[in-house]
């Protein structure tokens, strides 16, 4: 089994936003091992453009902490598998925990409405 699972970064963690991060860890797999690991620069965040972008580089996975409907729905049309509501982590620790059936999943989806920017219920 091979994939390519997007990981999105704030410094060497996860981060908690998947619009805010400041990189996307590409970890190759394959038969349930890690066999590389790409660190990434997305391009400026516009609504859409993340899982566009994640999806362009070959991503079959997607592993985020808190992400908005839209860019769940984007994944989704793409064929890759999102992932949401994962903890903060290492990209390694992550994606061995998903291969292992152990990753704790829960749900996190922002719903980001006009001029709710700071105060709204997500997870971070």
């Amino acid at each position: 089994m091979k994939k390519r699972i997007a990981i999105p970064m704030d410094g060497n963690m996860l981060s908690e936003h998947f619009g805010h991060s400041q990189s996307f860890a590409y970890v190759d797999v394959e038969n349930n091992s890690i066999t590389n690991i790409t660190m990434m620069t997305p391009p400026e965040h516009q609504p859409g453009s993340f899982p566009r972008w994640v999806a362009a580089n070959g991503a079959t996975d997607v592993i985020a902490g808190g992400m908005g409907p839209q860019a769940v729905s984007l994944f989704n049309q793409a064929g890759v598998n999102a992932f949401v509501g994962a903890p903060v982590d290492t990209p390694t620790n992550l994606v061995n925990s998903f291969l292992a059936g152990k990753l704790t999943l829960n749900a996190n989806y922002c719903d980001h409405r006009e001029g709710d920017q700071h105060g709204h219920e997500c997870r971070h």
